[in-house]
């Protein structure tokens, strides 16, 4: 099998590389940057990603070096309007982890590397011709070599300015807010500045402000700053612009010190309508962007990755029938909308300009978030545990889609072996595994026991429920089986289908 071809060394194409790694696909990974990320950028793992990194087998690495947060308020001055505690979290991850995407490459490309994989630097993806068999790309390497590569799939991890979208012509539909907005990685000192182990956002009339607290005390302050000539872009703040901001919507004593990075940049709500067109797929920023609140652009990316790496890996392996992958695009596409409509949401409630307007929401969210239900709603959304696939045309019977909760998977992780299989459940364990044997590709030969309830549950490698079927459903497995199974049918006990990845 030729090597899958992902385009983008960030965090998206990294995740990509190494779970198709894992699983023994032979991948090549190439980025036109000469080096990796040298700032901060994206810099929250939230607690969603942390479980499938500890299924990669990568997540120690982080939670060594990330700063814990353990709350997000929401201030107007000096009052504090609400906060939520993650505490309440259903994972052994309950928190939010700080991590400057600088680090988070660092700590991929070196899990990469421990498949014997890296990243080709200083290639970039010129054009690409994709039929039923296969895709033809042409790269051109630094120095001005071009080199024509044929691979089974194309992976575009590109980015928002995404090459491999522009080369198949597909919509970013969406929109560019009108403000501007500046960014500020810097130290805070004095008796205001917010808690270190909490997420701050000031609302103020002439716009939000939020600070990220970071490790070694430093901290992301993000701020809008009102509309400039689309002709003439903001140019980069001053500390003394920062410090400005700061004192005007902060209030109290807080001093802006030591910046390592000041930016300002627009926010835009853009989503590609399909992720999959024949054999090249999109993922992360190529696929959908949208505002920084709630943090969870690079955190929907790599989870868009891990979600089409195994179902490649199944298909290539001849493990699945090759429509499993029609799942990815419905999938992903949906938890990308939730997305990108919740940040816009937020984005807009935070930007209100009108007194009338801002006086009731704040007094609207004094009262919200005095609730119990509410603020835990909250931290499930930006931890993303609640992502379910419940639309899905894997997902079948009572409750399927959903995430299983980890203290229910009676062993390590669903997907966590070297090769991906979806994991059985049911208290039969003689049927179960007899079961199993007729589906050795698909299946892990080991029933688990089900959760209280003892329904018969087939588990995705990505922890999600597929099938959620009655105690003695076992013709109802089967068929659901059958489905995903390579030609439609059962296989012999023993035996196992290879073959050439098809689409």
């Amino acid at each position: 099998m030729e090597p899958v071809l992902i385009v983008g060394a960030g965090p998206v194409g990294l995740t990509m590389a190494a779970e198709l790694a894992r699983y023994g696909i032979p991948v090549r990974i190439i980025d036109r940057s000469p080096h990796p990320a040298e700032t901060s950028r994206a810099i929250v793992v939230w607690s969603r990603t942390l479980e499938l990194m500890e299924r990669m087998g990568c997540a120690e690495a982080f939670l060594e070096i990330g700063h814990r947060v353990h709350a997000a308020s929401i201030r107007s001055g000096d009052a504090v309007l609400g906060r939520t505690e993650f505490g309440d979290i259903a994972s052994a991850y309950n928190f939010a982890l700080m991590v400057p995407q600088s680090d988070t490459e660092r700590l991929l490309a070196a899990h990469l590397r421990s498949f014997g994989i890296t990243v080709e630097r200083e290639v970039e993806l010129v054009s690409f011709a994709a039929s039923a068999e296969g895709v033809t790309a042409r790269l051109a390497h630094a120095g001005g070599r071009e080199e024509t590569v044929e691979t089974p799939w194309l992976l575009g991890c590109d980015g928002a300015h995404s090459a491999v979208r522009h080369g198949l012509g597909a919509e970013f539909e969406g929109t560019a807010q009108r403000d501007d907005w500046i960014l500020a990685d810097i130290r805070l000192e004095g008796e205001a500045r917010p808690p270190a182990d909490e997420i701050t956002t000031y609302l103020h009339r002439d716009g939000p402000l939020a600070i990220f607290p970071m490790r070694g005390g430093r901290v992301r302050m993000i701020a809008a700053v009102g509309e400039s000539s689309p002709d003439h872009p903001r140019p980069a703040p001053t500390i003394e612009e920062v410090q400005a901001v700061l004192g005007q919507r902060a209030g109290g004593e807080i001093r802006a010190l030591d910046p390592v990075w000041l930016a300002s940049f627009r926010i835009n709500g853009r989503k590609a309508r399909d992720y999959r067109q024949g054999r090249v797929f999109l993922a992360g920023d190529a696929a959908h962007i949208h505002s920084p609140a709630g943090g969870q652009g690079m955190n929907t990316g790599m989870q868009d990755a891990i979600n089409l790496a195994w179902k490649l890996a199944m298909v290539a392996h001849g493990g699945a029938a090759p429509a499993l992958l029609d799942s990815y695009s419905p999938e992903r596409g949906a938890v990308g909308e939730t997305v990108l409509r919740n940040a816009a949401r937020l984005t807009d409630m935070a930007t209100l300009a009108h007194p009338a307007a801002i006086a009731a929401r704040n007094l609207a969210l004094h009262f919200m978030l005095g609730l119990h239900t509410v603020r835990q709603r909250m931290a499930l959304t930006m931890s993303e545990i609640e992502i379910a696939y419940a639309g899905s045309p894997l997902s079948a019977g009572r409750h399927a889609g959903v995430r299983l909760a980890p203290a229910d998977y009676d062993g390590p992780p669903p997907g966590a072996g070297a090769a991906p299989r979806f994991v059985l459940y049911s208290a039969d364990a003689a049927r179960g595994a007899a079961l199993a044997a007729r589906f050795p590709a698909l299946l892990e030969p080991r029933p688990r026991r089900p959760p209280v309830d003892g329904r018969i549950l087939v588990v995705r490698p990505d922890g999600y429920v597929g099938l959620s079927a009655s105690t003695d459903a076992w013709d109802e497995a089967e068929a659901y089986l059958r489905r995903l199974a390579p030609g439609g049918a059962a296989e012999p006990a023993g035996t196992r289908t290879e073959g050439t990845p098809a689409a």
